[in-house]
């Protein structure tokens, strides 16, 4: 099997990757967006790979970019799966997890506990929410790693936040703060099962919990209950695999706060000891055993 890894750039994760695929009798390259060519009639390629004449692709991380190369780079995703290539996670599922907003809308409708959120253009309505929530957090629709997040409580501080913002035409994601200590919990889904979960603290002075920031990460036991919400909320954007982030409060109650469709896994794989790439391959090799066989025509 010769699969197409679609990436920013080579690093630990595509090795990784690579890795797994050879320990299996498999065969990987890693590819870069931002040299995909696409030829109509033709097909497409990257580095002068033809990325049809793979058998699957994983798509394991979108640059940042413009919103026309964005736009671009996932559209060409699905040009790759309607022509019967199995891509994952599927461009569907992405587009479901990079968008905060439609996440968040998608587990609410599905009856999985989120926080209370407001997602707004105007500048009043997202100050209005700002009152009503209290302490909240203001976070960008689109961004990971903890990355522009500001949390809230004074009025006239969110005030001078959101009109700074408006500046940016931004769009504004204002969701409750919760009191969850410090800590939250990650939760790697693949295949519909729980791979493995970690507990993640914030460092000193600090309440985002993200690794990347100086979190602290560690191996945890995740209860049923809590299993059961990462699976359902990974199959809810259709992910292959996923990394789910629970929010437990002080008060006992658990919130689902985000779905990552793209997850890096080396904080992770350090806490657990888990092979994830294996296990990310592994679950490529069942998808494209149960495929039906897809003739498709070459049209020119």
């Amino acid at each position: 099997m010769n699969v197409a890894i679609l990436s920013a750039r080579t690093g630990w994760h595509t090795d990784e990757l690579c890795r797994a695929l050879a320990d299996r009798g498999h065969t990987g390259v890693v590819l870069p967006y931002e040299k995909l060519v696409g030829r109509l009639p033709g097909g497409l390629s990257s580095e002068s790979v033809p990325i049809l004449e793979a058998d699957a692709v994983l798509a394991r991380i979108i640059p940042g970019g413009s919103l026309e190369q964005i736009i671009y780079r996932v559209d060409a995703l699905h040009w790759i799966e309607e022509r019967g290539v199995l891509v994952m996670n599927s461009p569907r599922a992405i587009e479901r997890c990079v968008d905060k907003f439609y996440t968040t809308a998608l587990l609410h409708d599905a009856g999985l506990p989120t926080p209370v959120t407001v997602v707004c253009e105007q500048t009043d309505a997202a100050l209005e929410a700002v009152r009503a929530m209290g302490e909240c957090v203001i976070k960008p629709i689109f961004g990971s790693l903890g990355h522009g997040l500001v949390r809230v409580s004074e009025p006239e501080v969110a005030r001078r936040i959101v009109r700074s913002l408006e500046q940016t035409r931004t769009v504004f994601y204002v969701q409750q703060a919760i009191d969850h200590g410090g800590r939250d919990i990650r939760v790697f889904v693949v295949g519909g099962r729980v791979l493995g979960a970690i507990e993640r603290r914030a460092p000193e002075g600090e309440w985002r919990t993200n690794v990347a920031i100086g979190g602290t990460a560690s191996r945890f036991e995740l209860p049923d209950a809590w299993a059961r919400l990462a699976v359902r909320a990974a199959g809810v954007v259709g992910a292959d695999y996923a990394g789910v982030d629970l929010l437990p409060s002080r008060d006992g109650r658990i919130f689902v706060l985000e779905v990552n469709g793209i997850p890096g896994w080396e904080g992770f794989q350090r806490a657990t000891g888990i092979d994830v790439a294996g296990a990310l391959i592994d679950r490529l090799l069942v998808r494209l055993s149960s495929r039906p066989v897809q003739v498709v025509e070459n049209v020119e």
